[in-house]
């Protein structure tokens, strides 16, 4: 309905836990700066002119990525197959991105609820260890974000998505800006912010340039939601008269501006208590439950920046679940009422293998010793 809709909404597709969870733990994993340096040159190079052409795509097409070439591409070419890389790709994101949404969700109520509030270092890492162990608590909170996305998609693109999406980015973004605040005055924090904003090259010759480059590119492409139109959505609804490069600039702007306050958030808190900013996943769940922990104020710290991650978790399922439900609509000629009702079960049920993995199908390691059917 308005630019900012538009810009919120493809926003709140590439902000995500990509940004705000993985984004800050890489870049402790990769020589902190020097790593950012790369991935900004990796996003003005492939990220932008990549995310122009899927909006190119779905303003042309005025279709998902299910009927874009058909319309599209010239008399006697198969273009048209890529779709069902395109659906392919939007499920599989789904299901482990509705898991860990759950996890997020579950979270900001043990912070709400203060049920990690005075436990020590060894109890944090055994609730942690305790969910993972638990597919019954698991799968209770995928369903719960499964049905809150598909509840605001099934309310329709303005109503729905839009509406909903553009106050829970807005949030988002001041719940950043407060947290972010927070971190630049804990104790130690100038070390962790030498450590993310100021460039050293040695580090990337000790990782290997190679490696560095690779995580930088990959995590461009992961942050923007690229390459399996999940994007492309939402330049078929884009108005002809916007400029898509300036539409794409503005997108990549805010994506971005996300990945480096998070890092912000995290890292300076990490020195402040002396935790190792490349911690890896375990960094959200045990490290800095920790740290709140240790904060004047840890609960109220705590409470807000796992509803934050909820949010962002949250932005992103909805706007890859209005992709899905724009393509099997128009692969299977659905009415959006129907469509939600039928991926709400497929969701579930595709969601069950990296649950299970976790525990129930945990003998199961696919690259060795130490793996789950999420590697």
């Amino acid at each position: 309905g308005t630019r900012l809709g538009f810009i919120l909404v493809s926003a709140g597709c590439a902000v995500g836990l990509g940004n705000v969870w993985k984004f800050p733990y890489i870049c402790g994993q990769n020589g902190g700066a020097a790593f950012i340096v790369l991935y900004l040159i990796c996003l003005a190079l492939l990220g932008w002119p990549i995310l122009i052409c899927e909006y190119a795509v779905g303003r042309a097409s005025r279709h998902s990525t299910a009927k874009a070439f058909h319309e599209l591409e010239p008399k006697g070419t198969r273009w048209h197959r890529y779709r069902w890389f395109g659906v392919a790709g939007n499920y599989l994101l789904m299901m482990f991105y509705t898991m860990v949404c759950g996890w997020m969700i579950n979270y900001a109520l043990r912070m709400l609820t203060g049920n990690l509030k005075g436990k020590t270092p060894d109890e944090i890492a055994g609730a942690f260890s305790d969910m993972l162990a638990s597919p019954v608590q698991m799968t209770i909170f995928m369903i719960i974000s499964v049905l809150i996305a598909f509840s605001i998609c099934a309310l329709g693109l303005k109503n729905g998505v839009e509406r909903i999406t553009k106050v829970m980015m807005l949030l988002l973004m001041c719940l950043m800006i407060v947290l972010a605040v927070h971190s630049l005055v804990l104790p130690n924090m100038r070390e962790g912010l030498a450590f993310y904003l100021v460039p050293d090259l040695g580090k990337i010759a000790e990782i290997g340039f190679g490696n560095v480059l690779f995580a930088a590119m990959s995590h461009a492409f992961f942050t923007l939601s690229l390459g399996i139109g999940a994007m492309e959505i939402f330049g078929s609804y884009l108005d002809k008269t916007n400029r898509l490069a300036g539409e794409a600039v503005s997108v990549t702007v805010l994506d971005t501006f996300v990945a480096l306050t998070a890092g912000i958030i995290i890292i300076p808190a990490c020195f402040a208590y002396g935790v190792q900013p490349d911690s890896g996943p375990s960094l959200l769940f045990i490290t800095l439950p920790n740290v709140f922990n240790h904060m004047a104020g840890g609960d109220i710290w705590g409470a807000a920046f796992f509803v934050f991650m909820t949010f962002a978790a949250l932005s992103t399922v909805i706007a890859v679940f209005e992709n899905i439900l724009s393509m099997t609509m128009e692969i299977f000629n659905w009415d959006r009422k129907t469509a939600v009702s039928r991926n709400i079960v497929l969701i579930i049920l595709l969601s069950m293998p990296a649950i299970l993995g976790f525990n129930v199908l945990s003998g199961i390691q696919p690259i060795g010793e130490g793996s789950t059917l999420m590697d």
